[in-house]
């Protein structure tokens, strides 16, 4: 059984999907591992520190991909690296494979298992693998470092001999894993912190945390939430009466962090414009929604736009602006899904199709697209 760990072929892709502690951890189950050469390096990995974990190291792509059983990636695979994947082969990563039927059925064509970790079920089983969680977690403390990097003020409230420095007052639109994160660090850098989200089981949490909560709670509120624990796209009525309430409360923020996305939808507009210019010279908006369309009215993917006195950040992959600390956690994801593949006693790949977490990740199989998802699309 050979894992193999290519180099991202996404330039602006600094994080690597093994790390010498996930890579010793395989070797222990019985697989030959490889990692391309310099898969690690954004990542502040060496080549050496995988080798000394066990694993071999690999020049080259193609010809490692070509006799591998799994692949491991952070992003999906283009098509010059899917030709490479040999038939039958398991690929595992983050796949993000809305949108993009081409690839999924490249893969299928290719004879290549694909999983996409972003489709795992939100169960108490599939914790220790939630890469949505583990990233968007990283995320939300990365926005407030950039905010704070922005502000070109200080954050805490400061009582000195020269008078006193205000606490900023940082606004959290969205309180999922990576809000609360946003709110948790910006409570810890001194911020005064408010949040907002349209879950009522949000409210809790915000609070638990020491921000307030601010929101519309009327009785659509009440319903906002699906059983899987994500948000409902809301009414326009009840979208008006948020904005309103919003755009009243921003004139006051001194940062504002928008996380808010629906699964396989564009992000929703949550700023317009006529908000920011409402908004104090020398505010900073975060949108972590910015590769989906973004959050905010104006925000440019990978800049950081000027908009009169106010600056809206729109860094892309926010993970991976820490991407020592973001590998490891991705790592440790993969591993873990990865290793139910595993049969302990034989050492060999031994995949229970009927498992709950490969059913519901499982992207191609045997040469079709197999996500309900997918299916029908593949099957044209």
């Amino acid at each position: 059984m050979k894992i193999v760990v290519p180099t991202e072929t996404d330039k602006h892709e600094p994080r690597v999907a093994a790390t010498p502690e996930t890579v010793k951890k395989f070797v222990a189950l019985g697989a030959e591992v490889a990692v391309q050469s310099g898969a690690g390096a954004g990542s502040r990995i060496p080549d050496e520190d995988y080798e000394a974990a066990g694993a071999t190291i690999a020049k080259t792509a193609p010809p490692m991909l070509k006799s591998a059983d799994i692949v491991l990636k952070v992003r999906r695979p283009g098509a010059g690296e899917i030709k490479n994947f040999q038939s039958g082969a398991i690929l595992v990563g983050a796949l993000d494979p809305i949108g993009h039927d081409d690839v999924v059925q490249a893969l299928a064509e290719a004879g290549v298992g694909a999983f996409a970790m972003e489709f795992l079920p939100r169960i108490t089983r599939a914790q220790g693998m939630d890469v949505l969680s583990s990233q968007a977690n990283l995320a939300g403390y990365q926005a407030i470092i950039d905010a704070a990097e922005n502000f070109g003020r200080a954050f805490p409230m400061m009582m000195t001999a020269a008078g006193t420095v205000p606490a900023a007052r940082v606004f959290v639109m969205g309180a999922g894993v990576a809000g609360l994160q946003a709110i948790a660090t910006a409570r810890r850098l001194g911020a005064v912190v408010t949040a907002t989200d349209v879950r009522p089981a949000a409210k809790e949490q915000v609070e638990s945390l020491g921000a307030k909560f601010v929101a519309v709670e009327d009785e659509e509120f009440k319903q906002a939430e699906t059983a899987g624990g994500y948000a409902k796209e809301m009414s326009k009525e009840y979208q008006a009466k948020q904005a309103e309430l919003v755009a009243e409360h921003l004139k006051k923020q001194d940062v504002v962090v928008t996380t808010a996305l629906i699964p396989g939808r564009p992000a929703p507009k949550l700023v317009s414009k006529d908000m920011v210019a409402s908004m104090k010279p020398g505010s900073v908006l975060v949108d972590l929604a910015v590769e989906r369309g973004g959050n905010v009215e104006g925000a440019k993917p990978g800049e950081i736009a000027e908009v009169g006195e106010v600056r809206i950040v729109g860094y892309l992959n926010s993970p991976g602006r820490i991407p020592a600390s973001a590998s490891a956690l991705y790592a440790r994801n993969l591993y873990a899904f990865v290793e139910t593949m595993i049969d302990k006693e034989s050492k060999a790949l031994a995949i229970d199709w009927d498992d709950e977490l490969i059913k519901a990740t499982n992207l191609t199989r045997d040469g079709a697209v197999v996500h309900p998802a997918f299916a029908d699309k593949g099957a044209e």
